[in-house]
């Protein structure tokens, strides 16, 4: 166990075998297991509790009363070795909760620059990508990915397997049983779609050509009245491929869940090539 530079308070725990980078902060009363590494300058504020094979990274700071890398609550779980990952320079509020995996050698990974707002849980096999901000009370059930840039709003479940795509936002008190689709907006139960995530992009300094051909692979995709698999080749034939229109064709493609929304689908009542109702 490295001490370098860190400022342990005498009141924590840090087990022997924990690896602990240079300026790392403990504050009295947190505890921290022989197998955690915290790597350069991360800091665990008082009553955290770190404990599995967990890494945490450069910068990240973990809130009081947090719970990272503790046994997964999956039934299926029969001592297997398995690791958590949270990357670096990420917030993790309050009350957290991120456990660690099912399958040995799996892993549970929280990617750079997130902030994990209070009482979120993060379950076993989760993937989270980069700069994901999940709001009070988000929970994301088991084998879970979110992709980077996702913002999910307070209160709301993700149902396992279920992938949140790119730069989507999910609002508040909603129920997510599917695959929501990188780039768009939406929310409630039932989820509805509002549109391309505009605002988003626009902060995110996406071309005006990139916004309008994803507006158009939303409206082929929601308001056309088309299968999805038929939806997916007109967009393919029809809207400028550039990657953000990649990736939606082939997140449409791999989906295991289903898309969410695109059961039922009508057609817009302004007709089947105005661009006037993709964000009504």
């Amino acid at each position: 166990m490295s001490h370098e530079q860190a400022k342990i308070h005498p009141m924590a725990v840090v087990e022997a075998g924990a690896v602990i980078g240079k300026n790392v902060t403990i504050e009295p009363y947190a505890i921290i297991k022989s197998t955690v590494t915290l790597q350069d300058n991360v800091v665990i504020k008082s009553h955290a509790y770190i404990d599995g094979n967990t890494t945490i990274g450069e910068g990240t700071v973990i809130w009081p009363m947090a719970s990272i890398g503790t046994k997964t609550q999956d039934k299926k779980f029969i001592g297997e070795k398995t690791y958590v990952q949270i990357g670096k320079h990420c917030e993790i509020r309050e009350f957290v909760t991120i456990n660690s995996s099912t399958h040995e050698g799996s892993i549970v990974k929280v990617g750079d620059h997130c902030l994990i707002m209070a009482y979120c849980h993060i379950a076993h096999n989760c993937e989270v990508g980069n700069h994901v901000i999940m709001s009070n009370n988000a929970t994301l059930a088991g084998h879970v990915i979110v992709e980077d840039y996702a913002i999910i709003a307070g209160m709301t479940p993700v149902h396992q397997f279920v992938r949140i795509g790119a730069y989507a936002m999910v609002g508040g008190l909603s129920r997510v049983t599917q695959d929501i689709l990188p780039y768009t907006l939406g929310g409630g139960i039932p989820y509805k779609f509002g549109g391309i995530n505009l605002i988003g992009l626009k902060r995110h300094n996406f071309s005006y050509e990139k916004r309008k051909a994803l507006s158009l692979a939303f409206k082929i995709t929601f308001r056309s009245g088309l299968t999805l698999e038929d939806a997916v080749q007109r967009i393919v034939i029809e809207v400028e491929m550039f990657d953000e229109i990649k990736h939606w064709v082939d997140f449409c493609r791999s989906s295991k869940r289903g898309i969410l929304g695109t059961q039922g689908i009508t057609k817009c009542q302004d007709g089947e090539d105005s661009i006037e109702c993709l964000e009504d």
